[in-house]
This record gives C-alpha cells, structure tokens and sequence, in this order.
C-alpha cells in the first residue's frame, strides 16, 4: 500500500515537473517574441534573395556564409530585444497579457536579463568574425533596441517612429550590403513604413487607457480619439497613393502587382471600418493589416520564384 502511494507521488512528482519545465520553456519563447524572428528570419530571407540579391544564383547564395551569418546576428538581437522590451513593459504586460505574463512568471526575470546578455554577446561576436562594419552596424541595432525600451518606448511620436524603424532596420542593412538601389525599391521601402506605422498606431488605440495609466504617451491618449482617427485614415489614404504610384511609374508586374492592386481594397476596407472606430473595428483593421503584410512576403516570394524561372 505504501509503495503504491510513493509510486503515485513520484509520478505526480514528475508530472509536476515536467509541466513546470515546459512552462518555463513557453514563457522564455514569448518573452524573447520567438514567433516575430520567425517571421523576420523569413521575410529577411525572402527579401534577401529575391529583391536585394538581382544577380547572384540560388548555389552562390546558400553558400554565401557572410549573408547567413548576417541574418543569424539579426535573428539573435531580434530575440535579445524582445526579453529586454518585455522587462521593461512588465507592468503593462501584466494588465494587458496576463496569460503570457502568468507563463513568464515561471522564470526569475534575472535568468532573461542572463539570456539577453548571451544573445547580445553572440550576436556581436559573430558580427565582429563576419567585418567591423557589421558589428559597428549590429551595436548602433542593439543599442537603439535597448534605448526604445527604456526610454523611446514613452515619449510621443517617437515611440512609433522607432518600433517601425528598427522593424526596417535589418531590411534596410540589407539592402546598403548588395547596394540595391532604386526609386521601386524606395517606394516599397516606404509603404512597408507607412502601413507598419498604421499599425502601431491602431494597436495603441487598443491600449490607450493602460499606456496611459503606465506612462506611454502615445498619439491616442495625447490627441484623443477623433484626431488618432484622422492620422489613422490619412496614413491609409497615403498608403493608397504608394501603391498606386508603384503600379503605374515603377513597371512592377507578376504577383506584387497583384499585391499592390489587391491593397487598394484592403485600405479603403480599413477605412470603411475605422468611420465606426469601434474596439471592434479597430481590432479587425489591426489584423488585416497585420494579414496583409503577411501576405506581401508571400507574394514577394511567388513574384520571385517566378522571376528566377
């Protein structure tokens, strides 16, 4: 009878343990954001070899080490960011993500401050192997990502500027390493900008009272509801004379045009939601725009395998 019960213990002991670990394990990948430096590992890839890379062919490119080292110290700092950005939003993240914080919980914050510096001090060190150009270029990424965290992250407009900017940043590294430039490129720089912009903007909208009440002044709770709303649909009005101007002045066709062209309903959709400017519709415009920049990789992806053809 005994032995059963300390088997049943042990068991449970176990089991206990094992959820703990798994736990554990969770909470590290959403506090290092694991799924945004998936999706930017595959963007960079994308981008990389089919817009940045014109000339070079798909054996040069996998052997090319110095552009996979590259992405490895963008991967790297990306995740860095993201446990430094979730140390210093940890209040906020509380309210706003108690599921997510309730799983980070699981760890000391110490042991990510610990994972920070690891990442922080691979990814340096492999850019410092690859040039020093690339370190100096990876220690302003760094410590701009840091600065946004701590500080940017509250002051108004700013705050905005620099998510999207450092969002950019490894694409535009890129882009100066295969000197690809041109005024399509431009433009596709700049909408990418605009509607990542929109973004962030509209998910403030959503957490308008909680920055507020944590100290972010966002443009939301600085301008108020009316005057965000017509920043909002301004941008997207924008966005809408980017597309246009690449379709008919930048002679881009295939799928992208499709892309481009399809955009054009997606934002006057978007705008047709926010004249209600409900938390509902809010919501939904955030997703659809988050959809839709999904689907430009995609179609950036299709656009090239059928120009490598």
């Amino acid at each position: 009878m005994n032995s059963e019960k300390e088997n049943f213990q042990q068991k449970n002991y176990v089991s206990k343990s094992l959820f703990y670990r798994f736990s554990q394990f969770v909470g590290f990948l959403l506090g290092a954001r694991f799924s945004v430096a998936i999706l930017l590992t595959f963007a960079l890839y994308v981008s990389t070899f089919f817009l940045f890379n014109q000339e070079e062919s798909l054996r040069n490119f996998v052997f090319d080490f110095k552009v996979h080292g590259i992405i490895f110290c963008t991967v790297l700092s990306i995740l860095a960011g993201g446990i430094i950005n979730q140390f210093y939003d940890l209040e906020k993240d509380y309210v706003m993500k108690p599921f997510r914080t309730r799983l980070q919980s699981f760890i000391k914050q110490k042991y990510f401050l610990y994972a920070y510096l690891v990442l922080s001090a691979v990814s340096l060190g492999t850019a410092w192997m690859i040039s020093h150009r690339v370190f100096a270029y990876f220690i302003v990424y760094q410590f701009f990502m840091w600065f946004y965290s701590h500080k940017l992250s509250r002051i108004l407009i700013l705050n905005n500027l620099t998510f999207v900017s450092l969002t950019l940043y490894p694409f535009f590294g890129m882009m100066v390493y295969y000197e690809t430039f041109s005024k399509k490129l431009l433009l596709m720089a700049v909408f990418l900008f605009l509607i990542l912009l929109c973004i962030d903007i509209v998910k403030d909208t959503l957490t308008k009272s909680v920055d507020k009440a944590f100290g972010y002044t966002t443009i939301p709770n600085f301008y108020g509801s009316k005057k965000s709303k017509i920043i909002i649909i301004s941008l997207l009005v924008v966005i809408m004379l980017v597309s246009m101007k690449l379709i008919a002045r930048t002679g881009i066709s295939g799928f992208m045009a499709y892309y481009f062209s399809g955009g054009l309903l997606v934002m006057i959709s978007c705008i047709y939601l926010l004249l209600n400017y409900t938390r509902r519709s809010k919501f939904i415009t955030l997703n659809i725009l988050r959809l839709w920049v999904f689907v430009g990789i995609i179609a950036m992806l299709l656009n090239g395998i059928e120009g490598k053809l």
